[in-house]
């Protein structure tokens, strides 16, 4: 009985959220079980050093704590776009190549970018080389201009 045949199915529910959630990663429980399931099918003759276990387990956790910190700074990061998007409206604002020009209704935060919404309901991409200004400044003066740093 081969273990890897392409008919091999997932033993999970089509229900269940690892199913739906097309992650491959395996939690910390999965891990537990995988570990246990390990130590009980393991041969006889030559055992697994129980120190090979707990590096196993050492590693496992400060993989599990990366993944944690990383989604902690994907929140801070998207926390601080909607911020800077924010401070946006009620501005004029030019486009990178200068031929959209306008005042921000409002802003649209997406998962890969800004969108500044003006109040003839044009839409702006915010990108480097964006020109942002207070109202009323004068067409030859420079406003702040986005250097990518965001």
């Amino acid at each position: 009985m081969d273990a890897l045949s392409p008919t091999t199915t997932s033993a999970a529910p089509a229900n269940s959220p690892d199913a739906t959630s097309g992650s491959n990663m395996v939690d910390y429980d999965a891990f537990l079980k995988l570990l246990v399931a390990e130590m009980k099918n393991q041969d006889p003759t030559s055992p697994m050093e129980s120190t090979e276990y707990i590096a196993q387990l050492a590693a496992f956790s400060q993989v599990e704590q990366s993944v944690q910190i990383n989604a902690k700074l994907d929140n801070i990061l998207q926390a601080s776009a909607l911020t800077q998007a924010t401070a946006m409206i009620g501005k004029e604002i030019s486009s990178a190549d200068g031929e959209t020009k306008g005042l921000v209704n409002e802003v649209k935060l997406y998962s890969d970018g800004v969108v500044a919404v003006l109040a003839t309901g044009e839409k702006i991409l915010i990108e480097p080389g964006i020109e942002v200004r207070d109202p009323g400044e004068g067409a030859g003066e420079v406003g702040y201009e986005d250097s990518g740093m965001a």
